[in-house]
């Protein structure tokens, strides 16, 4: 297969992703600052080409709905945000998740709360892992920290959506939407024939196309003890999901006496931070959750565990910190630093804090 090298911003690089992957459709509103990821389709026009639907629609609610929509009949559907948006989007993520249906969804993160501002933050931690909507569910949530991770992750979102019947998020921030970098991009791939979706999506309502009962897709059940079986076939898949496919990178950490957790923009940085630690003596490793839910709890724990003490380093007030904790047992003393309402923390600010920790 024939790759392209590009230089993208990482907003780009998720649309050029789902266009190269197959998708089928993307339904969108823009807000700073992931706008690019509509406008790339936009200038792509890919409808003529592959024949992926693009659409504006006239607000994040009609945009997750028409998600909804395109997921129920097996399609490859996909919308992106910013955070104020993401939150309109809450309670068709929660449906979607009820009909287990799949569907992709990138939030490109800015400061709040409220309008707050257009800065990168990872404020909407809480908001993805914990299943930002009403009831019992959860969003598969990747975090990437490069443009080229922003384009990889969407074809892996898509894998992971239809092997769960669940919604995926791409969690990043302003910091990784608007950098550019080089990126390999890959070849082409042919969208889904009606046969294959036939064939392989048992469940999609695809009209005429459908054989034997109809094919009803709903997140509605009025009889308790059904809804709770429901329940009981969704929790069981999550709980698949976390023993499969919680996924993590781990950086000098074989020989460290202190540890960084951190993800997208934030790890970045803390890679820069490692290399000026150790030019001191200071040996620092750091553990780069990719999988934010299913958090790598297994590996948190057993690399944490060896450490004196572990510092949680995220553009917020202090959110995964609670995941880590819960992962090394509160066997370890963990701290927190971070910058929120769209300040980013310097590699210097966080050799300081690590100095600190230390002493």
């Amino acid at each position: 297969m024939a790759k392209e090298l590009k230089l993208m911003k990482g907003n780009e690089a998720i649309a050029e992703a789902a266009i190269r992957c197959g998708a089928d459709g993307y339904f969108g509103y823009p807000i700073t600052p992931q706008s690019e990821v509509l406008e790339h389709l936009m200038a792509e026009r890919p409808y003529l080409t592959t024949g992926m639907v693009v659409l504006q629609a006239e607000s994040e609610l009609a945009s997750i709905n028409m998600v909804y929509a395109g997921a129920s009949t097996g399609k490859r559907v996909m919308t992106s945000s910013s955070s104020p948006g993401f939150s309109l989007m809450q309670e068709g993520l929660s449906y979607i998740a009820g009909a287990e249906l799949p569907a992709l969804c990138v939030n490109v993160v800015r400061g709040g709360p409220g309008l707050g501002t257009i800065q990168p933050s990872q404020s909407d931690y809480f908001q993805t892992t914990k299943g930002g909507g009403h009831g019992d569910y959860r969003l598969i949530t990747l975090a990437p920290a490069s443009v080229q991770e922003m384009y990889d992750f969407v074809e892996l979102g898509f894998d992971l959506a239809f092997k769960y019947r669940n919604p995926v998020a791409i969690l990043s921030d302003g910091v990784i939407g608007q950098v550019m970098e080089k990126v390999m991009i890959d070849d082409y791939k042919p969208r889904w024939t009606d046969e294959y979706i036939e064939k392989t999506c048992p469940w999609a309502a695809t009209g005429h196309r459908s054989t034997g009962k109809h094919r009803i897709v709903t997140s509605l059940e009025l009889e308790a003890l059904k809804q709770e079986g429901i329940n009981n076939r969704i929790q069981e898949k999550y709980r698949k999901c976390e023993a499969e496919d919680s996924r993590h990178e781990a950086i000098q950490c074989d020989d460290a006496e202190y540890l960084f957790v951190a993800y997208g923009s934030a790890a970045r940085i803390c890679m820069k931070v490692v290399e000026l630690a150790r030019a001191e003596g200071i040996k620092v490793g750091l553990v780069r959750p990719i999988t934010l839910w299913p958090f790598p709890t297994k590996a948190v724990g057993e690399i944490g565990g060896r450490m004196k003490k572990i510092l949680s380093v995220e553009m917020n007030a202090g959110q995964m910190i609670e995941d880590v904790k819960l992962a090394v047992g509160c066997k370890v003393p963990v701290e927190h630093y971070g910058r929120y309402g769209g300040v980013i923390p310097t590699p210097i600010e966080i050799f300081e804090a690590l100095k600190k920790m230390v002493k």
